[in-house]
């Protein structure tokens, strides 16, 4: 999962996502208060496509003021240590500028014969920004979360980048830290006045644990990043502000707690609001009966490609004692250390197999993941395309030290699926699909990158780096493979259960444990992530539009051999809604169109 303003829920529950993985995982920040002359609407547009330029960039202008840490996660640095108004007032304001702006938006016509407008290119373009307008106001005013579902808001809390990144010498992130600590309190004070109990239990479980790890973290690690500072007055304001945010954030943790008597299981949006998030934000418009069924049908695939492999690796043994065989097979030196081997490795495969172009030559580190942002085993956190020269940081989780020793470390992944999780993260998943997207043409394609895109693009090359022979392929690579899919098919399916056929948190845990084999804690993340992330399907989702579009692109262009060309051209499109890449590679209008496997009976 990717750690950046990725237009994604998941991105918000704990950086700004938008801006995370698993670039994190969200709706966009929610935005603050604008100067008042940002207020008003743009100027309609004129007929030609001189005119569309401009207006995009009038949109990202005031984007930036509405979401300041959005902004400041894109390098804009001029934003730091701001926090969004969370007050009502001031998200109706936000919502009723982005309806504005996409009428301003919309109205620019494509050209006609003897008629100026817009020109294919910037039809895309037009089409585009629309889906980031949409999605935005899906999350802010349809979903309802700005009233049930802290994960709207934790986006815009992570201190991630002034600790992390080394985008300034340290005096100067110090003092926009201490500006952020400052603004905690009153924040923090507006998230409680937009939240209306009773909460739904997985809600108030991950409140608790998301503010008691700000407290923890601010109290017990963050002076020490800062002591080597020389200037009596910023740490004098530093003292102040990390006290009353570590006091504030405690606060907010016990508020949470406190709300687990009344905690309810009304976290379902619902068949109609489901199905109005994936048109709304990645524009698939597919029955959901039907995308039950495809993603049944990849379940179903994985398990069956699972039995094979273990077949060679654990013959005679149950398909859970052989992903336990594999996964006994641990990293040495622990899942950080590991991860940091395989990196080197992965990118030299990508070379030897002409897999697809890498941009750069820019590095990912691995790290361990922060204690106020634990809630997934693993994500990436990438610097924003105004950066320069910054490394991105892949963050793996330790285990929480509360569980029983046992599932403590059955939470440490065997090497074969941390080859994935890397895989996925980092070469060729989202560090290496950001190389492309921040060097995109558009600076709007690198700034605004959808979660099916970079989830699915990230999710995809797991399987496709299999295909090419990944460490030789083995029966023990491909359980790690398959281990990391049939996670992902099992979400895919939580999602449309848990918010659309009645599926409890207790029935998506068992399914997590029974067809994804996964230990007792990351089932228990991963159901309860499903209640709060019902977006989470977009990782099989958009592999599945990716696979399909990659059969029919290939297909008049050399199949197997035109992957690298497939892979570039794909990546070149910045970042949204895959149908409208899909429109803009093979023609026609947008389409989701979803790969499935032919049936042994058919192939025959």
């Amino acid at each position: 999962m990717r750690q950046f303003p990725i237009l994604a829920l998941s991105a918000a529950l704990a950086a700004a996502l938008f801006g995370g993985c698993d670039r994190q995982p969200s709706p966009q920040p929610v935005a603050s208060s604008p100067p008042p002359a940002q207020e008003a609407a743009a100027p309609a547009p004129t007929a030609g496509d001189a005119a569309w330029q401009p207006a995009v960039d009038g949109f990202v202008e005031q984007y930036f003021e509405f979401f300041p840490v959005f902004a400041a996660n894109a390098g804009k640095h001029e934003y730091d240590g701001r926090l969004p108004d969370y007050s009502p007032a001031s998200m109706q304001a936000t919502i009723g500028w982005l309806h504005a702006q996409r009428d301003t938006l919309a109205a620019f016509a494509d050209a006609a014969p003897g008629k100026a407008g817009l020109d294919e290119t910037q039809q895309f373009q037009r089409d585009y920004v629309l889906s980031v307008i949409d999605g935005q106001l899906f999350w802010l005013e349809e979903s309802g979360f700005a009233h049930s579902n802290p994960v709207l808001y934790t986006g815009d809390l992570s201190p991630s980048m002034y600790l992390t990144r080394d985008y300034a010498p340290l005096p100067q992130r110090m003092a926009a830290f201490v500006q952020y600590q400052e603004a905690l309190p009153t924040a923090f004070e507006q998230i409680r006045g937009n939240l209306k109990p009773p909460l739904a239990a997985s809600y108030v479980e991950l409140g608790t644990n998301t503010f008691r790890g700000y407290a923890d973290f601010f109290r017990d690690s963050v002076p020490a990043i800062f002591a080597g500072v020389d200037d009596a007055a910023l740490q004098a304001r530093f003292k102040a502000s990390n006290a009353a945010a570590a006091k504030a954030a405690g606060e907010m943790a016990d508020w949470f707690a406190a709300q687990k008597p009344a905690a309810t299981q009304d976290f379902a949006l619902g068949a109609e609001k489901f199905a109005r998030m994936l048109s709304a934000t990645e524009r698939v418009d597919i029955p959901l009966e039907r995308l039950k069924s495809i993603g049944e049908a990849d379940l179903a695939r994985n398990l069956a490609s699972l039995k094979s492999a273990c077949d060679s690796f654990a013959a005679g043994q149950s398909l859970q004692a052989c992903v336990d065989k594999a996964n006994a097979d641990k990293p040495e030196g622990g899942a950080v250390e590991g991860a940091r081997k395989q990196l080197a490795g992965l990118r030299q495969f990508i070379l030897d197999k002409d897999l697809v172009s890498i941009p750069g030559t820019e590095q990912a580190q691995v790290a361990e993941a922060p204690p106020f942002n634990r809630w997934n085993f693993a994500y990436i956190e990438i610097p924003g395309p105004y950066e320069k020269n910054l490394p991105s940081v892949y963050y793996i989780a330790p285990p929480d030290p509360s569980w029983p020793k046992a599932e403590q470390d059955a939470y440490v992944p065997g090497k074969s699926d941390l080859l994935f999780t890397s895989a996925h993260e980092v070469w060729p998943g989202h560090f290496l699909q950001f190389l492309h997207s921040n060097r995109a043409d558009w600076k709007f394609g690198q700034l605004f990158v959808g979660y099916a895109f970079a989830e699915g693009w990230a999710h995809y090359v797991e399987e496709m780096m299999f295909d090419a022979g990944l460490e030789g392929a083995t029966p023990q690579v491909h359980i790690g493979q398959l281990s990391n899919a049939l996670l992902r098919d099992v979400r895919f399916l939580s999602a449309i259960g848990l918010h659309t056929g009645g599926m409890t948190v207790a029935q998506s845990e068992q399914m997590f444990r029974e067809k994804a084999f996964q230990d007792p804690g990351n089932a228990r993340q991963q159901a309860a992530r499903g209640t709060y992330d019902p977006a989470y399907l977009n990782y099989t989702l958009g592999k599945l539009m990716i696979m399909q579009l990659r059969e029919d692109w290939t297909a008049s262009r050399g199949g197997r051999s035109a992957w690298k060309a497939f892979h570039d051209e794909f990546l070149d499109h910045g970042g949204p809604p895959v149908p409208l890449v899909r429109a803009r590679m093979m023609g026609g209008e947008p389409e989701a169109k979803l790969w499935q496997a032919v049936p042994a009976a058919a192939a025959k």
